[in-house]
């Protein structure tokens, strides 16, 4: 009955104030959806955290992937299982460091983009972990890496078909796409990049057909070839070797892949010393080392606490350029102390997930690797670029919990699981 009362409430509300009636129904329909399955409304957000188009202003400049990962935080906050990994625990209290050590700056630097960035940064990485833990724990790995590599294999189309169309023109240059929503080079190449380690990884309980995921790698590798963004070349190549090269109990793998690795990096090389060679000094190698120099310039302004985050939107400096690298970046926003927690948050977690069982922490681990190392030759804290690796952690630490309750409750009874497909490797914990 109290649903009928809402479902009459919304009808009535429609005709009058259509946006706040649309905002009821959406909220219904995930409540509804999570009577049925607690982790719903994760799962399904999984397809929108690539989504980069911008929405918001005056300080508060967000995407809608940011909307997305924010409610579906607050469902896996309160519906996923519990209790947290020893792994997911560590991870958690890691990202809490690094907030507490960037808290200085907000309170130091007081204004309206300093403390938004502040809870969007913890959203991007503890939000982010807490919403991938929820799918993973709850047995819904498969799902929800699936939702999330469907629309990405639709910007790789997107973006091969625009770099014939550019090629045919004899036009040479990175790729920007207009539609559906305009994504620079960069964000096309960086999240393809993820999404082809994904797929080229593809974990045994991922379960994905092995040619679904050949074909997904190198469809995704050629758009990131296409985008022309050498940092996401270089973090993929890393990331294929760790893979490949590290041990997995599940399958041996060729490492014919490294021979498309080693001109890869050597075409990244070739460029970047090909424009230092020139005397173009507005080229894209130059800027950077003029932005390096001039965000140690911002940075000594207040080396300890720095002069806040996203200062290059608040009109802190006379400049207004995001750092292209991650410790700059951090140093120049929060000083020597956010630098600190930053590296402490990224080497911590880089200990903690090469700990855990291969079949779950080599994807964790190489993911993360893969975007610390983007991180290094250009912008770090960029809406969907965080999030994204940070979910897939979370996934696969949740993952991980899943198996490990499934084999205790299987020891327990004597009984075969239930459902023995759904992570296959769990029938194989019991060697680890």
């Amino acid at each position: 009955m109290a649903l009928v009362a809402v479902l009459a409430i919304v009808g009535v509300l429609v005709p009058a104030t259509g946006p706040v009636a649309l905002g009821a129904a959406v909220v219904l329909l995930a409540i509804g959806l999570t009577v049925y399955e607690p982790v719903a409304v994760p799962i399904l957000a999984m397809p929108a955290l690539v989504i980069v188009e911008r929405v918001g202003g005056g300080g508060v400049d967000l995407s809608l992937s940011d909307f997305a990962l924010f409610g579906a935080f607050w469902f896996a906050l309160f519906f996923a299982p519990r209790p947290f990994s020893g792994p997911m625990r560590s991870l958690l209290w890691l990202s809490a460091l690094y907030q507490v050590a960037t808290l200085f700056t907000v309170i130091a630097n007081p204004y309206v983009a300093n403390t938004v960035e502040w809870f969007h940064a913890w959203l991007s990485v503890g939000g982010a972990l807490v919403v991938g833990w929820a799918v993973g724990r709850a047995g819904r790995a498969r799902v929800g890496l699936t939702l999330f590599l469907v629309p990405c294999l639709g910007i790789a189309v997107l973006t091969c078909i625009t770099a014939l169309q550019q090629l045919a023109a004899g036009n040479t240059g990175a790729v920007y796409l207009e539609w559906p929503f305009g994504m620079h080079k960069n964000f096309i190449g960086c999240v393809l990049a993820f999404a082809a380690l994904v797929a080229y990884a593809r974990p045994w309980w991922v379960g994905w057909p092995r040619w679904f995921a050949l074909a997904s790698f190198w469809l995704c590798s050629l758009a990131v070839l296409a985008s022309q963004a050498r940092q996401a070349l270089v973090g993929l190549a890393i990331g294929l070797i760790l893979v490949t090269l590290r041990a997995d109990p599940d399958r041996k793998r060729s490492k014919l892949i490294l021979l498309a690795v080693i001109p890869a990096i050597y075409f990244v090389v070739l460029v970047v010393r090909e424009q230092l060679s020139e005397n173009n000094q507005f080229n894209s190698a130059y800027q950077r080392l003029a932005w390096y120099q001039q965000a140690l310039e911002v940075w000594r302004q207040n080396e300890a606490f720095g002069v806040g985050l996203r200062w290059w939107t608040a009109g802190r400096t006379e400049y207004f350029f995001q750092p292209p690298n991650a410790e700059l970046e951090v140093l120049s926003s929060a000083g020597l102390v956010g630098l600190v927690g930053f590296l402490v948050l990224f080497f911590g977690s880089f200990v903690v997930l090469w700990r855990m069982n291969p079949r779950f922490g080599t994807l964790a681990f190489s993911i993360l690797l893969m975007r610390f190392i983007q991180g290094q030759f250009d912008l770090f804290w960029s809406s969907v670029v965080v999030s994204v690796p940070f979910l897939i952690v979370g996934l696969c630490v949740g993952a991980e919990a899943y198996a490990r309750r499934q084999q205790e409750a299987r020891d327990l009874t004597g009984d075969a699981l239930p459902n023995p497909d759904h992570l296959r490797s769990v029938e194989e914990m019991r060697s680890v």
